[in-house]
Formats: C-alpha cells, structure tokens, sequence
C-alpha cells in the first residue's frame, strides 16, 4: 500500500496493491495495521455508498461538526471523480486551503481526509458509485455544508456551475465568509 502526503500533509492519497491476473485482480483496500504505520489511526463504525447516474454531479461540501465529525476514506467502485478536500481548522496554517486528487475505479487510488475538513467530489462519468469509510455515525443536526463553488475558495473544479447537478442542500449551502468553522 502505497500512501502519499498532498499538499496539506494530513489528506493523504492512499493506493493499494493490485495483484491482477487473467480473470481481474484483488486489492486489500484497508487494512488497520497498515494505515497505523502510516500514522493514520481511526477506527472506522460506518460504510456509505453513492451512486450517480450522471457525469457532473457535485455533492459537497460537506461535514459534521464535533462531537461527530467524521474522518473519511473514499475510493470509486465504478467510473471517476474529482475529490476535494478544504481544511475548515481554523488555527491551522492551511486554513481555507484545497487540495484535490482524481480517483477512479481504474487507478484503485483513496483519499483519506481527515476531522476538520469540508469534504465534496465531482463525478466525471455517468453511473459513478463512491464507497467510503466514516469513523462516526452520522448525525442529523451536525450535518453542514458550504458551496461547492465559492469564489473565495476558488476550487478548480474544472467546470463551470451550469455544468453541474446539484441536489437542494448543495444548491443552497451557504457562501465559505459566511461559514463559522466549528473545528
């Protein structure tokens, strides 16, 4: 297993053998012992699944507040994504900074972001499935979200907003100088 530090040290890019052969390949895509002599140490209580139908579709960004915020691990059973992770800590020196990683079910690659990040990801083909590990159960009133293309972020998504397919809460998450980070 591969894991790489992207330009904000905490999100990392995480890419697991594949031992393929004629009939297709196996992958060990998350194993406790490895992530923990990678530093990453989260107990993981939750899977969530998201399928897409269409290319363009933006879900973020998104996060729960402590008490239940949520590390992620996600990866791409079918088609591609662009995913973007915002650090939301704010004494961190990355405050308001993006990074952003292509994961598909062709490179095998995951993403692991950590508490304190706003969390979306753009589909880039239709019929797009996204598995991801949580490591706190989801919780109603600690769910929020910020625009997904907030001029003050100013996330290269590579498309513009009429391009894409938001749901409701999406198309109505609040401006990033309006959020009121709660990490």
């Amino acid at each position: 297993m591969d894991v790489t530090a992207l330009d904000i040290p905490e999100v990392k890019i995480i890419t697991p053998r594949r031992f393929s052969d004629d009939r297709g390949f196996f992958s060990e895509t998350y194993n406790a012992r490895a992530f923990k002599a990678a530093g990453i140490e989260v107990e993981f209580v939750q899977d969530n699944h998201s399928y897409s139908a269409k290319k363009g579709t933006v879900r973020g960004l998104h996060y729960q507040a402590p008490p239940h915020a949520q590390s992620k691990l996600v990866r791409v059973l079918r088609g591609s994504i662009i995913d973007v992770a915002v650090d939301a800590r704010k004494a961190s020196p990355t405050f308001g900074k993006w990074v952003k990683a292509e994961l598909s079910a062709d490179n095998g690659k995951q993403i692991f972001v950590p508490k304190g990040f706003l969390h979306g990801f753009l589909t880039l083909e239709d019929e797009t499935e996204v598995a991801y590990k949580v490591d706190a159960f989801y919780d109603g009133a600690s769910d929020g979200s910020v625009k997904w293309n907030d001029p003050d972020l100013a996330i290269d998504w590579g498309v513009k907003e009429g391009g894409v397919s938001l749901s409701a809460k999406d198309a109505k998450a609040p401006a990033w100088a309006a959020f009121s980070s709660p990490f």
